[in-house]
């Protein structure tokens, strides 16, 4: 019997998308071993789109017992947590592989350190190559098929596509916090400038994003076509949406990472966040894909919080124009 390998997935769908370059160099190295992936629900239908994975497993609180039955003999840890690491000891996997972080470094019989400042798709590489798993390329990539193109589709016509206009995807929210968003009026003004370019636009997101989502509905002079997605579809039928899209604004999200594996253009708008760690598509030097970077040089950003304590000049300084036009550029 060859190796079987568990790998526990980052927890939040950016994370687990950028995290598939070092996922796709791990299976390089271990042509023959069984790779299962074990992913929280919201997550873990990435992994059907992900090519060579044997198993997904979806995993919630005591999971252990469930992983120690499978008999695994190595997991590497994507997660920083104590608890990711806590779980693969619990389980009884004999090889536990994961970055020192979190005090959890007696929980691993192989503790990597963490590298600092790099973008997020080359700290998972790291991890894998300091394992002995060389680097391959560098931009996440997902297979979005016949079947998942067509619940993207269906979603998109349950919502008032007639299956022929053009659309613009909309992210407007952000699962990390309100700072990372920019302001609902703005992508309302956007939508009304696309609808005069002939683009219709679909808003997509979590049911989270929901009142947001509202506000840009009720905006005024919101055109009529804008369709609202928002809470509508799973991680499936919102790749499958992505990949009909001519193009995605987006905050700095899991939808924006997704939309760049897929291969669509996009316009992300970075506030309080680093574009130079979470860029989508890879590393900035190396994204193959038609992508626009928009920030607004303030002197308080990278924040990093979830909520701006001052006036939130870092979002509201991104102007329509400069979105507009950066999103006219990729289509």
């Amino acid at each position: 019997m060859g190796l079987r390998l568990l790998i526990l997935a980052p927890n939040w769908l950016g994370d687990a998308v950028m995290a598939l370059p070092a996922v796709a160099d791990v299976r390089r190295g271990l042509p023959e071993a069984t790779i299962a992936v074990a992913a929280r629900a919201a997550v873990a239908p990435l992994y059907a789109m992900v090519p060579d994975l044997n198993e997904t497993i979806v995993i919630g609180r005591g999971a252990a017992p469930a992983l120690r039955d499978a008999s695994f003999d190595a997991a590497l840890v994507l997660p920083n947590s104590f608890r990711a690491a806590f779980i693969a000891w619990r389980a009884r996997v004999p090889e536990r592989w994961g970055y020192r972080t979190d005090w959890r470094g007696p929980l691993l019989t192989r503790a990597i350190e963490a590298p600092v400042r790099v973008h997020q798709v080359e700290y998972y590489q790291q991890l894998v190559r300091a394992l002995g798993f060389p680097s391959g390329p560098s931009a996440p990539r997902v297979a979005v098929d016949d079947a998942t193109r067509a619940a993207g589709d269906a979603a998109l016509r349950r919502a008032g596509w007639d299956g022929r206009a053009p659309f613009v995807a909309l992210a407007p929210g952000a699962a990390y916090g309100a700072a990372k968003r920019w302001p609902p009026a703005s992508f309302a003004e956007l939508a009304r400038h696309l609808a005069s370019d002939g683009f219709a636009c679909a808003m997509v997101g979590s049911a989270a994003d929901a009142a947001t989502g509202r506000e840009i509905e009720e905006a005024p002079g919101t055109p009529v076509r804008v369709l609202n997605l928002i809470g509508a579809t799973d991680l499936g039928e919102l790749a499958g949406v992505l990949a009909n899209a001519r193009g995605v604004v987006s905050n700095d999200s899991g939808a924006m990472h997704l939309a760049a594996a897929v291969g669509v253009p996009v316009v992300a708008i970075f506030g309080p966040t680093d574009e130079t760690v979470t860029s989508p598509g890879g590393p900035l030097a190396l994204s193959p894909e038609p992508l626009a970077i928009l920030r607004h040089a303030v002197w308080c950003r990278p924040c990093m919080l979830r909520e701006c304590p001052l006036d939130h000049a870092c979002m509201t300084g991104v102007t329509v124009g400069a979105v507009l036009d950066a999103t006219r550029r990729v289509l």
